[in-house]
């Protein structure tokens, strides 16, 4: 009886054992076979490690496709603070070249991160500063593509075209406005390394950047070059506080040229001060047109057939009554009695 009970003890045990081993070698073939695209995702994301490619932003052209704004492939710095083997070495070169202190260099080296962007002073550097670090080929050291914005005719239409800051952020006209569409979106370069920064035996990713929208205006930079010259003559010629110069087609309303001054480059923004920098005249400064309306006010009357300038006559008192208010001529005792051609003539602001 004895032994029939330790029987049924050790037959329930192995029962259990089996079962349990069945549920683990189920659970393995689940995890290996359904779960395994989502679980390993889940690791290379904890693995991997990315270097930015920057996108390039959208160009802007002219009606005829002139380029007006563009891009210049720079490269900037990028270090990985755990793949550097010998730090001080590396703060000590990086320095030299870069023309900045070891301490100020050390800040960046000794940084508790995955990837630290050496800011400003290894942003957009120059073909011969880059050469001279990639030829070092140090450990955690490398040269990520960066582009940078170039205005090919620097002065011109720069109110309305903008600028951009150092990380190619619109920051004003038409490059604030349109920053969306301009704006790509980066790639990388996506490499896997283990908890410690140490690089993982495994193949790099490429991510490939995607390029801005280019943006097409109705300038047509022929005329805009005509109004820069013009502007340029009358501030030589009169030495104005402010100079500003609109071309409008007539028949749709499309901008075919615009410029103010002072002006200023947008390849060198940061060398002028807000107030010229921030004033795009034609748009910014409300002028009043005054007498120069009675043109538009007379031409309007003459094609609707309204009055005949030769004929038809009108008698200026002075001064009339309109609402609540009295408009005088500037004439004392008004122009007396005067045909329209003559009103027009002598900018009569009753009959206005």
């Amino acid at each position: 009886m004895f032994v029939k009970k330790i029987d049924t003890r050790i037959k329930v045990v192995l029962c259990i054992i089996v079962l349990l081993f069945i549920l683990i070698v189920l659970r393995v073939f689940y995890v290996q076979v359904f779960d395994y695209s989502k679980l390993s995702k889940l690791a290379k994301d904890l693995w991997s490690r990315d270097l930015p490619i920057e996108a390039n932003r959208g160009l802007i052209l002219d009606r005829n496709g002139v380029v007006l704004a563009d891009n210049l492939t720079t490269t900037s710095l990028v270090l990985i603070p755990n793949q550097i083997t010998d730090k001080d070495k590396t703060i000590k070169l990086l320095a030299e070249i870069l023309n900045v202190s070891e301490e100020e260099m050390a800040k960046h080296v000794n940084k508790v991160t995955s990837i630290e962007r050496v800011h400003p002073e290894g942003r957009r550097l120059s073909y011969e500063v880059a050469d001279k670090i990639s030829v070092l080929n140090l450990p955690g050291v490398y040269l990520v593509k960066e582009s940078k914005r170039y205005y090919p005719f620097g002065e011109d239409l720069s109110h309305v075209l903008g600028y951009v800051g150092i990380d190619n952020q619109g920051l004003s006209g038409l490059e604030l406005q349109y920053d969306k569409y301009l704006t790509g979106e980066s790639g990388a370069i996506k490499y896997f390394s283990d908890a410690k920064g140490n690089q993982l035996n495994m193949s790099e990713v490429y991510i490939e950047p995607q390029d801005g929208m280019n943006l097409q205006l109705t300038i047509d930079y022929h005329i805009q070059q005509s109004i820069e010259r013009e502007l340029d003559n009358v501030v030589d010629m009169f030495k104005p506080d402010m100079a500003l110069a609109v071309v409008i087609d007539p028949n749709n309303g499309e901008i075919l040229g615009m410029s103010s001054r002072p002006n200023y480059d947008p390849n060198k923004y940061q060398k002028y001060s807000m107030n010229v920098l921030s004033r795009n005249l034609p748009i910014w400064a409300s002028y009043e047109p005054g007498s120069t309306f009675k043109i538009i006010t007379t031409a309007a009357t003459v094609e609707e057939k309204l009055i005949d300038l030769d004929k038809d006559t009108f008698d200026d008192s002075g001064s009339v009554q309109v609402e609540n208010a009295r408009i005088k001529c500037w004439k004392a005792g008004g122009h007396g009695h005067q045909t329209f051609l003559q009103v027009l003539e002598n900018s009569c602001n009753l009959v206005f």
